[in-house]
């Protein structure tokens, strides 16, 4: 699979920890979470509701909790951890240098997008 990277607009230093925030990648609204090991990026809205997942939180075990109808889902992976069957998507992230890159699934290969 070919991936084109776009940097986030916020750096790795600048994400609060356990604090989802939202942004505009590509015409997409994506979605960051800062863990103790990783940054991950996930689809900004519910795949059952369309809900803005930002607006909810993490529980004890660091799921991001739908505010409208409480699903939960992993960041990791996006499994629907409550079993109610959808799966939230997520995208790949890389960190150089502090910027953070969100990978997008490319429509075509372009050079001009991949990382240097």
């Amino acid at each position: 699979m070919i991936y084109n990277w776009y940097p986030a607009g916020i750096t790795a230093s600048a994400l609060n920890k356990n604090v989802m925030q939202e942004v505009e990648i590509a015409g997409k609204r994506v979605g960051l979470l800062k863990t103790d090991v990783a940054i991950y990026a996930f689809a900004a809205t519910c795949p059952h509701s369309g809900a803005a997942l930002c607006e909810g939180w993490l529980d004890a075990r660091g799921r991001i909790v739908c505010p409208l109808h409480k699903y939960k889902f992993d960041p990791k992976n996006g499994h629907n951890t409550t079993g109610e069957g959808y799966k939230l998507r997520t995208y790949m992230v890389d960190v150089r240098e502090d910027v953070i890159f969100i990978g997008l699934i490319a429509d075509s290969y372009d050079e001009s997008t991949t990382l240097p």
